[in-house]
């Protein structure tokens, strides 16, 4: 398998894309583990400490608060899910596995699937969109995750990832 090699080939064509193509996953899996521990921790950027996970406070209250207070068709559904701990608790471990995938650059089609279920989602709950009446960053980070789950795996540890039994027999896995 070329395409899971974790060095860069030297005069390969496309190197330098397939090394920006593993810049933008570890890009996005820190994105992902950022809002974990933001979350978690209340490190004062999106989430203050008072409200921070460990401190009692619910990590999707607020986001689901203000879908429900929108005029999007789904405002009654997202409003039935705030407040709810199994809500917090997928969504924490989402973002946590997530981050941990992308950045290890292993399991990728089970991050992009989660993530995209996880991104579609919120995108939905942010209807109606408000500089965009189709598309957001949500989309794009979905679409970067698929692109990602298929492109080359240069600085990763897929070589380890596809040398483990299961792995090797379960192609999803990859």
């Amino acid at each position: 398998m070329s395409n899971t090699k974790v060095t860069i080939q030297k005069g390969c064509k496309y190197s330098h894309a397939w090394t920006a193509l593993a810049a933008a996953r570890i890009s996005m899996g820190f994105i992902f583990l950022w809002a974990f521990f933001d979350k978690t921790f209340g490190l004062g950027y999106a989430t203050e400490p008072a409200k921070a996970w460990i401190e009692g406070g619910s990590p999707t209250t607020g986001f689901l608060t203000g879908a429900s207070q929108s005029s999007g068709l789904f405002a009654d559904f997202f409003g039935s899910l705030v407040g709810q701990g199994w809500v917090d608790y997928l969504f924490m471990i989402g973002l946590v596995g997530i981050g941990v995938l992308l950045l290890l650059g292993i399991g990728l089609r089970i991050a992009a699937a989660s993530g995209t279920v996880l991104l579609v989602l919120m995108w939905l709950a942010a209807m109606p969109l408000a500089t965009n009446p189709v598309i957001d960053d949500h989309i794009v980070y979905a679409i970067l995750l698929w692109v990602i789950a298929f492109g080359r795996r240069n600085i990763s540890l897929v070589d380890w990832w596809l040398s483990i039994p299961l792995v090797k027999k379960n192609t999803w896995l990859w």
